[in-house]
């Protein structure tokens, strides 16, 4: 790290990449190639009587239907643990059981999308809002793993995706927004909805600021460390040292299987 800030150098990071390919069967080669990462996921990671955790986004949508058709054919009994109101109906239109934190001490696997990740499965999440309980929930899992497309897959954080979100309470958003610019630089921005006057309110009622740190790598443990304790965050969308492996589609129907080391 360069001395008096958070920049880091950019290294190579040995990794761990094997390339699976397989026939298109006439669905867009993005989408063919989502499935079938979501699909040898849940294949690979889901055993019978499990715990699940089941994350948002497009990609989840296949990971669903994968344990829709096992669930069928094998009598898994899983109970799934959601991480947003989009999980949640995923898992109760699926049939599959429906399940909480109060109720699992402990899960087995959460299967989940991201925005961007770094060769060391450092992780942006938190486009769709849902950050904090897709964070609760994978950190209180004994694995977690990643399925996204290929433009999710960087060397560095920043390569594709721009900004951190950060999910803060409405009282103090202007506070953190202040303090998060002068402390780290860049700009925080309040997320504003689309199909409603006014900003986003997640399914915790709260608000995001997506902070556009500009350009560099960063010592991400250490920009998470700063944010979450700011008083009014609740937290922040980078996973660190959280994904053991990710399984990202490409466009030319095959995908890539990634390890954190």
């Amino acid at each position: 790290m360069q001395s008096g800030n958070l920049f880091v150098a950019s290294r190579k990071i040995v990794q761990r990449s094997i390339r699976f390919t397989y026939c298109s069967t006439g669905m867009n080669s993005v989408e063919e190639a989502k499935k079938k990462a979501a699909y040898t996921a849940v294949d690979n990671h889901v055993k019978k009587g499990q715990v699940v955790g089941v994350g948002s986004g497009s990609t989840i949508v296949y990971a669903v239907d994968r344990l829709k058709q096992r669930n069928a054919a094998e009598d898994l009994n899983i109970r799934c643990v959601p991480t947003s109101f989009q999980a949640r109906q995923l898992i109760l239109d699926a049939g599959l059981n429906l399940s909480d934190l109060e109720r699992e001490t402990q899960i087995n696997v959460t299967i989940d999308g991201c925005d961007e990740a770094d060769d060391n499965l450092t992780l942006i999440k938190g486009g769709g809002g849902c950050l904090t309980q897709e964070k609760i929930v994978a950190a209180f899992s004994q694995e977690f793993i990643v399925i996204a497309d290929e433009r999710k897959n960087s060397s560095q954080l920043g390569t594709q995706w721009k900004y951190v979100p950060i999910e803060v309470l409405p009282f103090a958003w202007t506070q953190v927004k202040r303090k998060i610019e002068d402390d780290l630089g860049g700009e925080a921005k309040l997320r504003m909805a689309k199909a409603k006057a006014g900003p986003v309110v997640t399914d915790n009622s709260n608000f995001i600021l997506d902070w556009y740190w500009g350009e560099g790598n960063m010592d991400w443990e250490t920009v998470n460390t700063r944010i979450v304790l700011i008083p009014g965050v609740l937290e922040t969308g980078l996973f660190v040292k959280m994904a053991k492996k990710a399984y990202f589609g490409t466009a030319d129907g095959s995908f890539v299987e990634k390890n954190r080391v």
